[in-house]
């Protein structure tokens, strides 16, 4: 039988290494539910081609939503549905470059963004960077003096908050020299953490402070389920008119009508919002499990606590000969390399506490620490 989902597991192994959901926390039952009286509600419109920037109760929710999670507001006509934030991502830098153009991304970084970006044939280049995120100054320098050399630097790619693999959030002053100082470059914010903050207020989106061109990447893989495919951007209008008026999008309209309906209705009857707030509690719990795992079995690692997402970044020496010993002692986690462009993150792991229980958790960080040299584990 062919499989019917991404990750199925290795017998035995917590891994660490996937950004998934918990399978317990996702909701089956309201959003079957929402799907059944949505479409009984739309009738036929729930299920023809839809309207190309995305349906209007959905655009309509997702205007007010965003004004009270984001800094501002958008209006409907700066919102586009898309089939979630990768899919985003491959149609904004379609839309934006093309092969032999220079795309500058933050590093580290989401690690099949770096997949989807190469894949339209543009040659990667690491921002530069300092304890603060994206060094906005020496970027709009770089930028400068690739265009001086005849390159094309169309945009820069960046997780400002609760990035991963970090977890890291980009301060609010750095945030305003970065939308501030590119010239040309269009920032694509990738905002997909934005709603699993757990210690107080999280910080305004690029977007929102834009003096400068910025597309927002939003999705409901982590806030509802990654199954839907369902995302959206924010950009300026004129911007969203361009990705309306494709070839691919006018012959089929929405890019996910159906599941977009479903959506507005599982937000407007406030399904959403309560589920939310459940996910927040739960994994702020997994977060502080792994979290007081860790200190206790392994003292002396170094990690900063992340205020929101999904992630732990851990400082490991030789960080891949430790994965490997940790993969036999059945705990997986990601090495650092996979999230730079430019060879870094050999002595970091990214350890995901999205997928399992306080308890497995808790389990893991002990295998975990079996497999350091001696020396580095507690006693």
């Amino acid at each position: 039988m062919l499989p019917v989902i991404q990750y199925t597991g290795a017998e035995g192994v917590l891994d660490l290494g996937w950004g998934h959901p918990d399978p317990s926390l996702l909701p089956v039952e309201a959003w079957a539910e929402s799907t059944s009286e949505a479409i009984r509600a739309g009738g036929w419109k729930a299920l023809t081609y839809g309207y190309a920037p995305g349906p209007g109760p959905l655009l309509e929710w997702l205007a007010v939503h965003i004004g009270a999670i984001d800094g501002r507001a958008p209006s409907p006509d700066e919102l586009f549905v898309t089939a979630g934030a990768s899919q985003g991502l491959e149609l904004v830098s379609t839309v934006l470059t093309r092969p032999g153009d220079v795309v500058l991304v933050d590093s580290p970084t989401y690690h099949l963004a770096l997949r989807i970006l190469a894949d339209r044939g543009v040659e990667l280049r690491a921002a530069p960077t300092d304890a603060q995120g994206i060094d906005a100054a020496a970027t709009a320098r770089l930028a400068d003096d690739l265009r001086a050399a005849g390159r094309r630097v169309p945009m820069l790619y960046t997780v400002a908050t609760f990035n991963n693999p970090s977890g890291a959030s980009m301060p609010v002053p750095r945030r305003r020299e970065l939308v501030s100082a590119l010239d040309g470059v269009t920032i694509v914010e990738d905002d997909t953490y934005r709603e699993l903050g757990y210690d107080g207020p999280v910080p305004p989106s690029l977007w929102s402070l834009a003096s400068a061109d910025v597309v927002r990447l939003g999705s409901f893989a982590k806030t509802v389920a990654p199954g839907l495919r369902l995302g959206y951007l924010t950009a300026d209008a004129g911007f969203v008119r361009r990705l309306a008026n494709r070839g691919y999008i006018d012959s089929g309209g929405c890019v996910n009508h159906t599941s977009a309906m479903a959506l507005a209705h599982f937000a407007t009857t406030g399904r959403y919002e309560a589920h939310v707030s459940e996910l927040r509690e739960a994994y702020r719990l997994r977060r502080d499990a792994l979290v007081a795992a860790l200190r206790a079995t392994v003292p002396t690692i170094e990690f900063a606590v992340p205020a929101g997402g999904w992630f732990l970044w851990l400082r490991v020496p030789d960080a891949a000969a430790v994965a490997r010993r940790a993969l036999e002692r059945g705990v997986g986690m990601s090495t650092g390399e996979r999230f730079h462009v430019d060879g870094g993150g050999g002595d970091r792991l990214r350890a995901s506490f999205s997928m399992y229980s306080p308890t497995a958790l808790e389990q893991a960080a002990t295998r975990f620490a079996q497999s350091l040299p001696t020396g580095r584990r507690s006693g």
